[in-house]
């Protein structure tokens, strides 16, 4: 199976570096991306929205022959739910790595904007659920290679595109908010959650991490994707 991985806000392709190899050694092929203008400064980065981050997802499935698998984590959930309405036809499942389905029209989130882009905002910006299983080490190592992203990219409004996207498999790795609390948001279904509800192939696995356990616990991670994979 070819497994696209698309990094969140700050991240590039080697955020994966830790969860690659074991998915390659267990026969897949992997394309770990780094997101248009992800650390090109403005005013050369300042036309580049989210849609262009779809766009290369896009990309990158028609590279391929046969179904794929897209994993994104948080804001690259974004990417990659859009990315499924684009090609829904060629995504055999969805891994969602601590992050939600978007509303259609929705956004990442507003940050800060510095110089003309969205720099990393510093672990203190984040809730201590998010950070608490990132030693100081990890912290230091992943602030110091985070990059900035284009200014437009986290407040855009995503098109999800074709309705047929829903029937596309989706897994939600889960860090942050216990499977108990995604399904009674599910039973309530709240209209910011239209998308999240209208799932028609639904998995829910628990990490029991922060909000970014490719770094915390990056076997645990791989383990739960081969899993989806096989699923």
């Amino acid at each position: 199976m070819d497994i696209i991985l698309v990094p969140g806000l700050w991240l590039d392709a080697s955020s994966w570096d830790a969860v690659t190899p074991v998915l390659e050694s267990a026969g897949h092929r992997v394309h770990p991306l780094t997101m248009p203008g992800v650390g090109v400064a403005a005013p050369a980065s300042s036309d580049i929205g989210i849609g262009d981050w779809v766009a290369a997802v896009v990309e990158q499935i028609d590279g391929v022959d046969g179904p794929v698998v897209l994993v994104g984590h948080s804001g690259g959930g974004n990417v990659v739910y859009a990315a499924a309405g684009a090609r829904p036809d060629r995504v055999a499942r969805l891994v969602l790595l601590d992050t939600f389905p978007p509303a259609d029209g929705g956004s990442i989130w507003e940050f800060p904007v510095v110089d003309g882009v969205v720099p990393f905002p510093g672990w203190d910006s984040f809730e201590e659920v998010e950070v608490a299983d990132l030693d100081e080490a990890t912290r230091a190592d992943v602030a110091a290679r985070a990059l900035s992203v284009p200014a437009r990219v986290p407040t855009d409004p995503v098109d999800l595109g074709d309705e047929r996207r829903r029937a596309v498999p989706v897994t939600m790795l889960t860090g942050t908010m216990p499977a108990s609390d995604l399904r009674e948001i599910i039973a309530k279904a709240p209209a910011w959650a239209a998308e999240l509800v209208a799932v028609e192939d639904l998995t829910i696995h628990e990490l029991h991490s922060g909000h970014w356990p490719q770094f915390s616990q990056p076997d645990a991670v791989a383990a739960a994707i081969l899993s989806a994979v096989d699923g």
